[in-house]
């Protein structure tokens, strides 16, 4: 299996900042970000995916790619584990719930576009 390398996206225009300044700030972002899921459980991860696109599985398959790009070793678990703060069955478990027919359609039609 070949596996396409991941491109990474250019880094945030922050001027006067050297690229330690800009990579740390880029981290803090998304360190926040992710606390900031983790504290919303109650925001389902479609709602995320209908509005924004992504979700928590897209942020840990990012986390993933960018181990994968270092040649660091990040499993899939260990990547949702981190952005979910628990394994990703017991947050399920505890939080997701079904998607409602309003949910589904709204995917399904985003999906078309």
């Amino acid at each position: 299996m070949t596996v396409e390398p991941v491109a990474v996206p250019a880094a945030l225009d922050l001027p006067g900042l050297d690229e330690a300044e800009r990579t740390a700030l880029e981290a803090a972002a998304f360190r926040r970000l992710v606390n900031h899921l983790r504290n919303r459980p109650d925001v389902q991860n479609i709602d995320l995916m209908n509005l924004g696109n992504f979700c928590r599985n897209c942020l840990s398959n990012w986390l993933k790619d960018a181990a994968d790009a270092q040649g660091l070793a990040l499993s899939k678990e260990d990547a949702r584990t981190a952005v979910y703060g628990m394994p990703y069955e017991e947050w399920k478990a505890k939080h997701q719930t079904e998607a409602t027919p309003e949910q589904q359609a709204a995917f399904a039609a985003r999906r078309q576009r």
